[in-house]
């Protein structure tokens, strides 16, 4: 019974987060009117801020409040992550908004890789 309840809610974790990353593809899809490969991407990129910070928070700065070291993860990996998607949207996506769709489809890609 035991190894039934870890499964569950490994896949209760598991299901949140590919439910989470669909929402943000359809949110992304509906509002530029393209897909965005690089979304997965950037949800990796916030979660390494949030580990750097978190360990510089802790250990560099000697903040043992776990409600404040959080805090200041959020805010930080929230800034951090909203200008690396700021900057992909300028860079890669808005040059080729009139283009035909293939074009934005293929920086999408390269976004991606990069």
């Amino acid at each position: 019974m035991e190894i039934f309840v870890q499964q569950l809610i490994n896949g209760i974790t598991l299901g949140s987060v590919y439910g989470l990353i669909a929402i943000g593809y359809t949110m992304v899809f509906g509002i530029i009117g393209m897909v965005n490969f690089a979304h997965g991407d950037v949800f990796m990129v916030s979660s390494f801020v949030a580990l750097t910070t978190l360990l510089i928070v802790t250990s560099w700065l000697g903040i043992t409040s776990v409600a404040l070291a959080l805090f200041i993860v959020l805010v930080v990996a929230m800034t951090l992550t909203s200008l690396v998607n700021w900057t992909i949207e300028r860079l890669a996506y808005r040059p080729l908004r009139g283009s035909f769709r293939l074009a934005p489809l293929i920086s999408a890609i390269g976004m991606s890789i990069f």
